[in-house]
Order: structure tokens, then sequence, then C-alpha cells
């Protein structure tokens, strides 16, 4: 029986030992190679794109003493012109003006009073001026003034009317010293239409 070395063997096998050892040295490199590659690629995308950065990032301009105090001078005003329109609102709704309440007094008496519905109908409005201008219709003619004793006197006129005609009222109320309530001085109905006359509603006597 002949012996044979293990490269005999290889080569009647057909088989070249140089070129398998390269193969195995090629497909290192090549594996080497391709490890190489994916790292880079984690590499590279790892990598911020500043164009992808988020916009808070950007730094703002700084605001001049100038336009900090501009600012600061709008927001004032916006504050004082809302404060004003409140104080309005405010005053209108809780401190009525004396003139209106004389006014709401008067016209609710003779809203209620029987002779002035059985002439110019119900229900009866009351109004400033005879104008068709709103803000005129509201304004009450009035005046105010303390006599001698201390009492305080509102004197006020305005017109009404009704379905059926219209007139003018003329009156003057008092706040009594005593119990601090308004009281009539004298009330005036002045009937116009449909037909003239004048209704005394009320008159102060001296107790």
């Amino acid at each position: 029986m002949t012996f044979r070395s293990p490269f005999q063997l290889v080569n009647t096998a057909g088989v070249n030992p140089q070129s398998s050892c390269f193969a195995r040295s090629f497909a290192s490199k090549a594996s080497g190679s391709r490890q190489k590659q994916s790292e880079a690629r984690k590499d590279v995308s790892t990598v911020e794109d500043p164009f992808d950065a988020p916009t808070y990032n950007i730094p703002e301009k700084p605001v001049t003493f100038t336009e900090g105090a501009s600012y600061s001078l709008i927001i004032l005003a916006g504050l004082a012109v809302a404060g004003a329109a409140a104080y309005g609102v405010f005053k209108e709704l809780i401190f009525q003006p004396k003139e209106y309440k004389i006014f709401n007094k008067g016209l609710k008496r003779v809203q209620n009073d029987g002779q002035v519905k059985a002439r110019i109908g119900s229900p009866v409005t009351g109004y400033g001026s005879e104008s068709r201008n709103r803000a005129a219709r509201q304004r009450i003619p009035n005046r105010i003034w303390t006599d001698e004793d201390g009492v305080e006197h509102v004197e006020v006129n305005f017109y009404i009317r009704g379905p059926h005609g219209a007139g003018k009222v003329y009156t003057e109320m008092f706040q009594d010293k005593v119990d601090k309530q308004w009281k009539f001085t004298y009330l005036i109905v002045e009937i116009k239409s449909p037909s003239p006359a004048q209704l005394m509603l009320e008159s102060y006597v001296p107790a």
C-alpha cells in the first residue's frame, strides 16, 4: 500500500491548497469591508442635519429699550381704556344719576295713572327729547339744587307717548331729611294730543 501526504491527497482530489487559502483570505477581507461600510453608514446616520434642527434653537432678536417701552405704553393704554369702560358701566348700573332716578319714579307714576291711560292709552313710554337721535332721547333735561334748609331738589321734564296720543311731564322731587326718601314736590302732565289737557298728579303739601 502506498502512503500519500495530505498535499498529495488534495491534489488528487483536484483542489489546489493555495487557491483555497486565497479564497478564505478574500472572503475574510470582503466581510471586513462590509462591516466597515455598515459602521460608516451608522456613523453618517447619527450625524444631525442642521436643516432639521428645531426652530426653537434659533436665537431671538433682543428687544431694545425703546421697543420695550413702546409695548408697555400700549399695554397701559389698553388697560386704561378697559378700566374707564368698566367704571362707566359700573357707575351707570350701581350709581344711577339722580335725574334718571327721578325720571323713572315720575314715569312709573304716570304709567299707573288712570287719567293718563284714558287719554293717550297704554302702555306709556317716556323719553328725553323729540329727536330721532337715540342718545338725545336718552338724555333727560334736569336741574339739581339745594335749598336754604339743606334739602336737595331735582327737577326733570320729559316726553311721554301712548297708542292714542302724547304729552309732556314736568316734575320735581326732594329728598326728605328725616327718612331720606325721595318725595314729589309736584308732578304735572300736559296732554298735547289727541286733545289738550293738563293733569296735576302730585302736589306736595307740608304737614
